[in-house]
């Protein structure tokens, strides 16, 4: 069985490991869009893309770049990974208003009132080292029903391994059960073609 690391900034090469092409919002007043294309051929996804109203970038530079690659995700039927701090209302209205084929929240570290309201939307969530952190992120995983969970290693030094066996431990499920889950996830995103 192959572990799905669904974002990682450090590839190791064991499991699967997706290739997503994006302009992340703390760039966005720097970075054009139109830097992304032509697509290459081996991107599985556009991100990480979203808004981040904790940093010092303009909002409307990190608008008008969000709602491009989410213009991109629809032109090229290609999921989005998002990154989203302090902005999950203003997302959520984003992806309303131009929905992608498939959004994935990379990294989610929000309240179980958050996760509950992207999985109603249809969303995936994905946890990683910074879930363990948080009592009220660790709740919301326990809620996200296994046919939307992803896990990552985002820019983290840990083994998707050992995210795989807390998130288990956590949940009450074996690491195999997960691992099985979230294959069956990623070939329903990235093999649909």
């Amino acid at each position: 069985m192959q572990y799905v690391n669904i974002h990682t900034h450090r590839p190791v090469g064991r499991g699967i490991e997706l290739r997503t092409a994006g302009i992340h919002p703390w760039v966005a007043d720097r970075v054009p869009v139109a830097s992304l294309l032509p697509l290459a051929d081996e991107v599985q996804a556009i991100g990480e893309t979203g808004l981040d109203f904790a940093k010092p970038v303009p909002r409307e530079a990190q608008y008008a770049a969000f709602r491009s690659q989410l213009e991109l995700a629809r032109r090229y039927d290609l999921p989005v990974v998002l990154h989203c701090v302090r902005a999950f209302g203003e997302v959520m209205r984003e992806l309303r208003a131009c929905p992608p084929p498939a959004a994935i929240f990379h990294g989610f570290i929000g309240s179980p009132e958050q996760a509950r309201q992207a999985l109603a939307a249809g969303h995936y969530l994905s946890f990683g080292e910074r879930t363990f952190r948080s009592p009220k992120t660790v709740e919301a995983m326990r809620a996200t029903p296994l046919d939307r969970l992803f896990f990552e290693t985002d820019d983290s030094e840990t083994p998707i391994e050992e995210i795989y066996a807390r998130a288990a431990e956590s949940l009450g499920r074996t690491t195999d059960e997960l691992i099985t889950n979230t294959l069956k996830n990623y070939r329903k995103l990235f093999e649909r073609k």
